[in-house]
This record gives C-alpha cells, sequence and structure tokens, in this order.
C-alpha cells in the first residue's frame, strides 16, 4: 500500500509518500495538486485528523483534484483502507441508537429508496467489511468511509445529514 501527494498538478514539485495513515499532510505539503496511488486503497480528507469532505482513491492516477472529485487542492489527511476477502455485513437503522427498522445489508445498494424505501440512516452497526455511504443514489455526492463498529448517529460517521442514497462495499481488485 502506497500513496503520493505531489504539490503541483500532473505529478511535479514536491511530493510525500506516505503507506499508512496520516492525520496531518499539512506539515509535509502545503498543498495537493495531483496524487499517484501505487497500490491498495485510501480515503483521503480535506482537512487535517480525518475530516472535512472524503475522498475514496484506489491504485491509479490523479493528475488534479478534479479527477479525485475534490472541490479544491486541499488535502490535510488520509486513511489506508485495509481489505480483506470474505462477506460484508451491516445492519442499518431508521432511528438513532439502533433504533426503528432495521435493514441488512450484505453487498452493494445503489439505491435505498428503491430497495428499502427510506432516505435517511440514523444509525448502523458494521459487522464485516469497509463500506462507502453515499448521499446520492447511484455513489454519487459526498461520500463517508464506514468501517467495522457502531455508529449510534450519523455524525459518528462524520454526515452532516443522516441522508444516505447508496451504499457500496470497498473491494480492491
Amino acid at each position: 500500500m502506497q500513496i503520493i501527494f505531489y504539490e503541483n498538478r500532473e505529478f511535479s514539485g514536491r511530493h510525500f509518500e506516505c503507506s499508512k495513515d496520516c492525520a496531518d499532510l499539512l506539515r509535509s505539503l502545503s498543498r495537493c495538486g495531483s496524487i499517484r496511488v501505487e497500490s491498495g486503497c485510501f480515503m483521503i480528507y480535506e482537512k487535517a485528523n480525518y475530516t472535512g469532505n472524503q475522498y475514496y482513491l484506489s491504485k491509479g492516477e490523479y493528475p488534479d483534484f478534479h479527477h479525485w472529485t475534490g472541490v479544491s487542492d486541499s488535502v490535510g489527511s488520509c486513511r489506508h483502507i485495509h481489505t480483506e476477502p470474505g462477506s460484508f455485513n451491516m445492519c442499518l437503522y431508521e432511528r438513532i441508537e439502533f433504533g426503528g427498522q432495521m435493514m441488512d445489508l450484505m453487498d452493494d445498494c445503489p439505491s435505498l429508496v428503491d430497495r428499502f424505501n427510506i432516505h435517511n440512516i440514523f444509525s448502523c452497526n458494521v459487522r464485516k467489511g469497509n463500506w462507502l455511504f453515499y448521499e446520492r443514489p447511484h455513489y454519487r455526492g459526498k461520500m463517508y468511509l464506514i468501517r467495522p463498529g457502531e455508529y449510534k448517529r450519523f455524525s459518528e460517521w462524520g454526515g452532516r445529514s443522516a441522508r444516505v442514497g447508496s451504499i457500496r462495499r470497498i473491494i480492491d481488485y
């Protein structure tokens, strides 16, 4: 697993190589114009300490922030996403603290409205695997990394609202 952050577009200027979680990239680079993921999967965050907008990156080249759907060249932190072959499982809830209707999920869901007839997820319990929540259907809009564990309310995964339109498993091919 390796990710390289470049100060300028098209992989030029100063660079910083990383192979693990990094809570403060701003110590090494004042801005990020391009990124190359040599191996593995990473979530990059707009601000330090894993906050701000999140962007999922798999192996490949991202010559400028538009290629990772970023809104600026600000990258403050990154987190390596461990992927393991096997099954995926999470329980979704329509209320905080695991209340209301419970829905079990083991595969990708391009539209929560179509599948479960709901617009909001207020809490979840991830039993197996790493997942991405998207605010809009068909894997569009803001995304959030959801790792194994309990999330009693949407703010615990970084969401500003409970709006979840689609969900995708993180599988490193």
